[in-house]
């Protein structure tokens, strides 16, 4: 949205001389501090130089145009913190000293074992959410052409794969970078990330001993079930009573004898199960497509949106070497991280508080402005935006892209016809 600021009217206008007009400049809101000149054929007309020593026309741009893409961490280096430990240390010095002579207050839930009822329903619409996310992925994947790199995990929505030399896979120096593309599958879209599921969240962290004789579900999955979701194949203890604490990491459940027999109530929702692929129908018409495509994007916003809440109250952790991740207050003991240097460490985890990427991490790919022009051109990599996987199948079916996500799309940038027109822009 650009909003020009207008000079005061004055009755005798007049064109000021080539050296007045060469003093004049605008400022955008957006780059503070910055000036760019303007030619002399397009600057306007200013009142008089006496009475105006200086003039400055303001472009103010609520939603900018560009932003750079997320950053992508080598595997050699730690992930950052998501709060810095310098951080985090001040915020314990601070709650000791107020909590200093307060008398000690009941632990809230979820860490006494008891459920936080408000974000049952919440749970439910992010394990909902998830299913139809990949239902309706499926039968778009019919009508879109995703395709997946056969060497490294780099995918492409559109008919012809782009042209990047980008493969970091095996053999990729034999080919000069180039990616060979095959067709892509659910699972290249949504990354799977497990976790091991727990029968008691707040019971003994998980030995290495164990690491096989625990079931691995779906991250998300599992943090639903953690904070709600009633599941038959998963079992998890449901606790009517808050714990009892003996020390600082010693508890003892309260005892439940006298309370009435739970009587089973059935799902606040009813959960969605995964269509097979044989079953799979895709849209007849454009129409039919267009609101599949919505509904894709929909549940895909819900479903980021409802495990944000949801992991401000149940702690989910990562290894900040690797992709494992954990539900739950603490780190399993699982020696199982392969990631740089792990042999210092003897296979164990580094755990650290996740971030919603962690626990659903958005597979960036190239944004097709004209799918049905040209396809992407190397020399003109640097006008491309880049946007979630998820995000541009939908946009490719007709869907509107989402405000968040145009800024790395760059949908008001335009891209030059040819080199020439690349080598002008400043």
């Amino acid at each position: 949205m650009m909003e020009l600021v207008s000079f005061p009217p004055h009755p005798m206008r007049q064109s000021l001389s080539h050296k007045d007009l060469g003093s004049c400049s605008f400022q955008s809101s957006s780059f503070p501090g910055s000036f760019v000149r303007l030619p002399i054929e397009l600057r306007p007309k200013f009142p008089s130089w006496k009475q105006h020593q200086s003039c400055t026309l303001t472009i103010r741009n609520d939603h900018p145009q560009n932003a750079d893409f997320p950053r992508s961490y080598s595997k050699k280096e730690k992930k950052p913190f998501p709060t810095p430990i310098v951080e985090l240390r001040r915020a314990a010095r601070e709650r000791a000293k107020n909590r200093k002579g307060q008398p000690k207050g009941s632990t809230p839930p979820p860490k006494n074992g008891l459920l936080v009822r408000s974000l049952i329903p919440v749970a439910y619409d992010v394990f909902n959410a998830r299913i139809r996310l990949i239902n309706n992925l499926k039968r778009l994947f019919k009508v879109v052409p995703v395709l997946a790199c056969g060497w490294c995990d780099e995918i492409h929505v559109g008919p012809v794969g782009h042209p990047f030399k980008s493969c970091k896979g095996q053999h990729s120096s034999f080919r000069k970078g180039l990616h060979e593309w095959t067709n892509a599958v659910v699972e290249d879209i949504l990354v799977p990330i497990e976790a091991y599921h727990l029968f008691d969240r707040l019971g003994k962290r998980i030995p290495h001993e164990q690491r096989f004789s625990i079931p691995r579900i779906p991250a998300v999955v599992e943090l639903c079930i953690q904070a709600g979701v009633e599941i038959p194949e998963f079992l998890t203890k449901r606790r009517r009573k808050p714990i009892i604490r003996i020390g600082k990491k010693e508890f003892i459940d309260a005892d439940e004898s006298e309370l009435p027999d739970l009587v089973p109530e059935p799902p606040l929702q009813p959960l969605l199960t995964e269509t097979p692929d044989s079953e799979i129908v895709p849209p007849v018409n454009e129409e039919e497509k267009l609101t599949v495509a919505e509904e894709t994007l929909e549940a895909w916003e819900k479903m980021r949106r409802g495990a944000k809440k949801l992991m401000r109250m149940y702690p989910v952790r990562v290894c900040g070497y690797c992709p494992e991740v954990h539900v739950g207050p603490s780190g399993h003991k699982a020696q199982n991280c392969g990631a740089h240097k792990h042999q210092q460490r003897n296979g164990q985890h580094g755990w650290q508080a996740a971030v919603l990427d962690d626990l659903i991490p958005p597979r960036y790919v190239w944004h097709v402005p004209d799918v049905s022009g040209s396809p992407l051109r190397q020399e003109l990599r640097s006008f491309y935006g880049k946007a979630p996987a998820v995000v541009e199948i939908c946009v490719q079916a007709g869907a509107i892209a989402p405000e968040q996500y145009r800024p790395t799309m760059r949908l008001d940038v335009g891209i030059p016809s040819n080199i020439r027109e690349a080598e002008m822009v400043v």
